[in-house]
């Protein structure tokens, strides 16, 4: 009955040293806790102040397409919470928006257009394209201009609201106003795209409905020319029971030909309003400005991410030297063996060194 307390008491003692053992641990191995948190913070802060500061411009806008089908609003709404746009092409969409940024074509034109130079001194009206200021080099041009886009492409990162259909263009540069510039460059390619090299079905038609107004006027002249010659030759139809005949099937040639070309007239005018509505406008809502402050590096967030990282490799290195000296000691046959394949690893080494400046000097 008496020793049951003594051994609830060593057990408990027991507990309390194998709880203890890590902080004792990391006390006696202090040089590598504390050593290596402190060499990493250290390193960091250097190296972070050696980084090339990184500028981002942000503007947002949304494509105003057409009005959709006569779909109901809770349908439409419902879809646009999960991207799906109804009643509208895929051509006309956001998300097309957003794929066109980083076409190829945008971004050739983007590094071809002449920027102020943010290296010039102040008040310089000095302009170069973005494809020099951007310093990539290449076997050629075309190798070049491949590089340089890729490396652009990189620097313009794209999101879409779903529902509310605006798209955010973020663009990174080395210089805040050449961050922005870029940025309402993207903005104003993606109208000129709109405006001169979208082919809409709306201008398709207008297209062909020019074409066959042009035909149905030829024809109605023809038709109008035909019933006058013809009352120029004859101008006392009305006694002869053929000459009415004929004159009758003038006239409803030349009616038909006048409703044709006033329908095709009509749809004409209806096609061109059609083509203006049709085409899409980008709204801008936010135009890019110059940042005032550098989104990268983070001085803070690498010296907090590189302490955190440090202290975790020092405990790491403390508990493997405690362990390696614990088993050196101890004498375990795994550790000798251990340690005698380092030793033949390193005369391995080393003999295959000298061997090699022994063939050199020969």
């Amino acid at each position: 009955m008496t020793q049951a307390p003594a051994r609830s008491t060593s057990e408990s003692g027991s507990d309390e040293i194998n709880l203890l053992e890590p902080v004792r641990v990391l006390v006696a191995r202090w040089r590598p806790f504390l050593g290596v948190p402190l060499v990493a913070v250290s390193v960091t802060l250097i190296v972070s102040i050696f980084l090339l500061p990184t500028y981002t411009a942000s503007t947002t806008f949304v494509p105003e397409a057409p009005p959709p089908n006569r779909l109901p609003s809770g349908l439409a709404g419902l879809a646009g919470q999960f991207g799906i746009g109804l009643g509208t092409s895929a051509s006309q969409s956001p998300r097309f928006y957003a794929q066109l940024v980083t076409s190829r074509e945008l971004l050739e034109s983007v590094l071809n257009t002449r920027f102020p130079d943010p290296r010039a001194s102040a008040g310089g009206s000095d302009s170069v394209p973005l494809l020099e200021l951007l310093a990539t080099g290449g076997r050629d041009s075309a190798d070049r201009i491949q590089r340089a886009a890729r490396e652009l492409s990189r620097c313009v990162s794209v999101s879409v609201d779903n529902q509310t259909s605006v798209v955010h263009l973020d663009v990174d540069a080395r210089y805040p106003g050449l961050a922005a510039n870029v940025a309402n460059a993207f903005v104003a390619y993606l109208n000129d795209f709109n405006t001169r090299t979208r082919q809409s079905q709306a201008r398709e038609r207008r297209k062909f409905v020019e074409q066959r107004v042009g035909d149905a006027q030829r024809d109605l002249r023809a038709a109008e020319d035909h019933l006058r010659a013809f009352l120029e030759r004859n101008r006392s139809w009305q006694q002869a029971p053929q000459l009415v005949f004929e004159e009758g099937r003038l006239r409803r040639q030349l009616d038909v030909n006048q409703e044709v070309y006033l329908t095709l007239k009509r749809d004409y005018e209806t096609a061109r309003i059609e083509e203006v509505n049709d085409t899409p406008v980008i709204t801008v809502i936010d135009p890019a400005v110059a940042p005032r402050r550098k989104s990268r590096p983070h001085h803070m967030m690498m010296g907090v991410l590189a302490l955190v990282l440090g202290v975790l490799g020092g405990a790491a290195l403390a508990f493997i030297s405690e362990y390696l000296d614990t088993a050196r000691k101890s004498g375990d046959a795994t550790y000798r063996e251990v340690a005698q394949a380092f030793v033949d690893a390193k005369g391995d080494l080393h003999s295959a060194f000298r061997r090699t400046f022994a063939r050199r000097a020969d």
